[in-house]
Protein backbone atom coordinates (compact mmCIF):
# COMPACT_ATOMS: atom_id res chain seq x y z
CA UNK A 1 0.00 0.00 0.00
CA UNK A 2 1.55 3.46 -1.02
CA UNK A 3 0.04 6.32 1.79
CA UNK A 4 1.40 10.19 1.27
CA UNK A 5 1.06 12.49 3.55
CA UNK A 6 0.81 16.47 3.53
CA UNK A 7 2.20 17.74 6.83
CA UNK A 8 4.49 19.68 8.63
CA UNK A 9 8.29 18.75 9.94
CA UNK A 10 6.85 17.86 13.59
CA UNK A 11 4.11 15.55 12.72
CA UNK A 12 6.41 13.62 10.07
CA UNK A 13 8.50 13.32 13.14
CA UNK A 14 5.58 12.15 15.21
CA UNK A 15 4.72 9.75 12.62
CA UNK A 16 8.08 8.56 11.82
CA UNK A 17 8.66 7.03 15.36
CA UNK A 18 4.95 5.45 15.31
CA UNK A 19 5.31 1.38 14.43
CA UNK A 20 4.40 1.03 10.84
CA UNK A 21 4.15 -2.14 8.73
CA UNK A 22 6.69 -2.82 6.39
CA UNK A 23 4.95 -3.38 3.65
CA UNK A 24 3.58 -0.08 3.32
CA UNK A 25 5.28 2.89 1.29
CA UNK A 26 4.85 6.31 3.26
CA UNK A 27 6.26 9.13 1.30
CA UNK A 28 6.03 12.77 3.08
CA UNK A 29 5.50 16.53 1.73
CA UNK A 30 4.47 19.83 2.56
CA UNK A 31 3.38 20.73 -1.41
CA UNK A 32 -0.52 20.49 -1.36
CA UNK A 33 -0.84 20.32 -5.27
CA UNK A 34 1.99 17.41 -5.07
CA UNK A 35 -0.10 15.58 -2.55
CA UNK A 36 -3.47 15.46 -4.52
CA UNK A 37 -1.38 14.60 -8.07
CA UNK A 38 0.38 12.05 -6.57
CA UNK A 39 -0.94 8.48 -6.78
CA UNK A 40 -1.68 6.76 -3.26
CA UNK A 41 -4.17 4.06 -1.90
CA UNK A 42 -3.98 6.58 1.41
CA UNK A 43 -4.47 10.30 1.59
CA UNK A 44 -3.51 12.12 4.78
CA UNK A 45 -3.95 16.12 4.50
CA UNK A 46 -2.58 17.16 8.10
CA UNK A 47 -2.11 20.62 7.10
CA UNK A 48 -5.73 21.40 6.08
CA UNK A 49 -7.22 25.03 7.63
CA UNK A 50 -10.07 24.01 9.17
CA UNK A 51 -11.41 27.80 9.15
CA UNK A 52 -10.52 28.27 5.30
CA UNK A 53 -10.82 24.39 3.94
CA UNK A 54 -9.35 23.60 0.72
CA UNK A 55 -9.99 20.11 -0.68
CA UNK A 56 -8.51 19.67 -4.28
CA UNK A 57 -10.12 16.13 -4.71
CA UNK A 58 -13.55 15.08 -3.63
CA UNK A 59 -13.14 11.53 -5.37
CA UNK A 60 -10.77 9.85 -3.41
CA UNK A 61 -11.81 9.40 0.54
CA UNK A 62 -8.67 11.87 2.88
CA UNK A 63 -7.80 11.92 6.06
CA UNK A 64 -7.69 15.35 7.38
CA UNK A 65 -5.98 17.12 10.66
CA UNK A 66 -9.89 18.59 11.56
CA UNK A 67 -10.60 18.77 15.11
CA UNK A 68 -12.88 21.64 15.23
CA UNK A 69 -14.95 20.88 12.23
CA UNK A 70 -17.23 18.06 11.77
CA UNK A 71 -17.87 15.65 9.33
CA UNK A 72 -21.20 16.94 8.76
CA UNK A 73 -19.24 20.43 8.02
CA UNK A 74 -16.86 18.88 5.62
CA UNK A 75 -16.91 17.63 2.08
CA UNK A 76 -18.25 13.59 2.12
CA UNK A 77 -15.05 12.07 1.21
CA UNK A 78 -13.48 13.80 4.53
CA UNK A 79 -12.01 11.63 7.21
CA UNK A 80 -11.63 13.38 10.47
CA UNK A 81 -8.40 12.83 12.62
CA UNK A 82 -6.70 14.78 15.49
CA UNK A 83 -3.46 15.74 14.43
CA UNK A 84 -2.75 18.32 16.73
CA UNK A 85 1.16 18.83 16.73
CA UNK A 86 2.20 16.61 19.74
CA UNK A 87 -0.70 14.01 19.43
CA UNK A 88 0.38 11.60 16.05
CA UNK A 89 2.76 10.08 18.08
CA UNK A 90 0.20 8.54 20.54
CA UNK A 91 -0.64 4.61 20.88
CA UNK A 92 -4.34 5.87 19.58
CA UNK A 93 -5.57 7.92 16.88
CA UNK A 94 -8.92 9.51 17.42
CA UNK A 95 -11.08 9.52 13.95
CA UNK A 96 -14.40 10.26 13.22
CA UNK A 97 -16.37 9.50 9.70
CA UNK A 98 -19.76 9.40 8.67
CA UNK A 99 -19.53 7.34 5.44
CA UNK A 100 -16.19 5.37 4.97
CA UNK A 101 -15.79 3.30 8.21
CA UNK A 102 -14.11 0.06 6.42
CA UNK A 103 -12.10 1.95 4.60
CA UNK A 104 -10.63 3.33 7.84
CA UNK A 105 -10.60 0.19 9.44
CA UNK A 106 -9.03 -1.20 5.81
CA UNK A 107 -5.71 1.49 5.56
CA UNK A 108 -5.30 1.54 9.82
CA UNK A 109 -4.61 -2.37 9.99
CA UNK A 110 -2.56 -2.15 6.88
CA UNK A 111 -0.93 0.94 8.37
CA UNK A 112 -0.78 -1.21 11.83
CA UNK A 113 -1.60 1.82 13.72
CA UNK A 114 -4.31 1.45 16.42
CA UNK A 115 -7.05 3.95 16.40
CA UNK A 116 -10.63 4.67 18.00
CA UNK A 117 -13.20 5.89 16.23
CA UNK A 118 -15.00 8.95 18.13
CA UNK A 119 -18.59 10.71 17.96
CA UNK A 120 -18.16 13.53 15.21
CA UNK A 121 -18.55 16.12 17.58
CA UNK A 122 -16.73 19.47 17.60
CA UNK A 123 -13.12 18.92 19.98
CA UNK A 124 -13.43 14.99 19.38
CA UNK A 125 -12.35 13.37 23.17
CA UNK A 126 -8.63 14.37 23.80
CA UNK A 127 -8.34 18.03 22.59
CA UNK A 128 -11.52 19.02 24.14
CA UNK A 129 -10.11 17.61 27.58
CA UNK A 130 -6.45 19.53 26.78
CA UNK A 131 -8.31 22.56 25.59
CA UNK A 132 -10.46 22.87 28.77
CA UNK A 133 -7.39 21.96 30.64
CA UNK A 134 -5.21 24.84 29.15
CA UNK A 135 -8.24 27.61 29.64
CA UNK A 136 -8.10 26.49 32.94
CA UNK A 137 -4.78 27.36 33.63
CA UNK A 138 -4.99 30.53 31.51
CA UNK A 139 -7.91 31.64 34.24
CA UNK A 140 -5.35 30.84 36.90
CA UNK A 141 -2.61 33.09 35.37
CA UNK A 142 -5.43 35.83 34.92
CA UNK A 143 -6.02 35.51 38.68
CA UNK A 144 -2.50 36.12 39.68
CA UNK A 145 -2.68 32.48 41.50
CA UNK A 146 0.86 30.90 40.31
CA UNK A 147 3.02 31.43 37.03
CA UNK A 148 2.73 29.42 34.03
CA UNK A 149 6.17 27.78 35.05
CA UNK A 150 4.73 26.48 38.41
CA UNK A 151 1.58 25.56 36.70
CA UNK A 152 2.93 23.35 33.90
CA UNK A 153 5.19 21.73 36.94
CA UNK A 154 2.08 21.09 39.12
CA UNK A 155 0.33 19.62 36.20
CA UNK A 156 3.04 17.05 34.86
CA UNK A 157 4.22 16.23 38.66
CA UNK A 158 0.34 15.94 40.05
CA UNK A 159 -1.40 14.02 36.29
CA UNK A 160 2.30 12.74 34.90
CA UNK A 161 0.88 14.34 31.70
CA UNK A 162 3.86 14.94 29.58
CA UNK A 163 3.15 18.01 29.14
CA UNK A 164 1.93 21.05 31.30
CA UNK A 165 -1.21 23.29 30.08
CA UNK A 166 1.06 26.04 29.03
CA UNK A 167 3.46 23.53 27.25
CA UNK A 168 0.75 22.11 25.76
CA UNK A 169 -0.43 25.46 24.19
CA UNK A 170 2.30 26.14 22.83
CA UNK A 171 2.85 22.76 20.79
CA UNK A 172 -0.49 23.07 19.44
CA UNK A 173 -0.71 26.02 18.76
CA UNK A 174 -3.37 28.71 21.12
CA UNK A 175 -4.92 29.85 18.71
CA UNK A 176 -6.16 26.22 17.38
CA UNK A 177 -7.35 26.02 21.11
CA UNK A 178 -8.96 28.84 21.60
CA UNK A 179 -10.98 28.42 17.96
CA UNK A 180 -12.14 25.00 19.13
CA UNK A 181 -13.41 26.94 22.67
CA UNK A 182 -15.19 29.49 21.10
CA UNK A 183 -17.21 27.14 19.08
CA UNK A 184 -18.42 24.83 21.97
CA UNK A 185 -19.12 27.80 23.68
CA UNK A 186 -21.53 28.76 21.64
CA UNK A 187 -23.61 25.97 22.74
CA UNK A 188 -22.15 25.10 26.06
CA UNK A 189 -20.96 28.26 28.43
CA UNK A 190 -18.19 25.74 29.99
CA UNK A 191 -16.11 26.40 27.39
CA UNK A 192 -16.03 29.96 27.47
CA UNK A 193 -12.59 31.06 26.84
CA UNK A 194 -10.35 33.20 29.12
CA UNK A 195 -10.26 36.72 28.04
CA UNK A 196 -6.21 36.29 28.96
CA UNK A 197 -6.23 33.38 26.16
CA UNK A 198 -8.58 34.78 23.65
CA UNK A 199 -6.12 37.94 23.78
CA UNK A 200 -3.10 36.07 23.87
CA UNK A 201 -4.35 33.81 20.85
CA UNK A 202 -5.55 36.49 18.88
CA UNK A 203 -2.48 38.92 19.26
Amino acid sequence: MKVIILCNEIQEKEIISKPTATDVNVSFTNNKHTFYSTYADAYFDLLADELNLEILRNDIPVFINSVIQTCKELPNNCIRLNAWNGFLKNEIIEIATLHHLEYVEKVMNKLSWKYQVSSDDSGLIVPKIISMIVNEAYFALEDNISTKEEIDIAMKLGTNYPYGPFEWSEKIGLKNIYFLLEKLSRTDNRYLPSKLLQTTALL
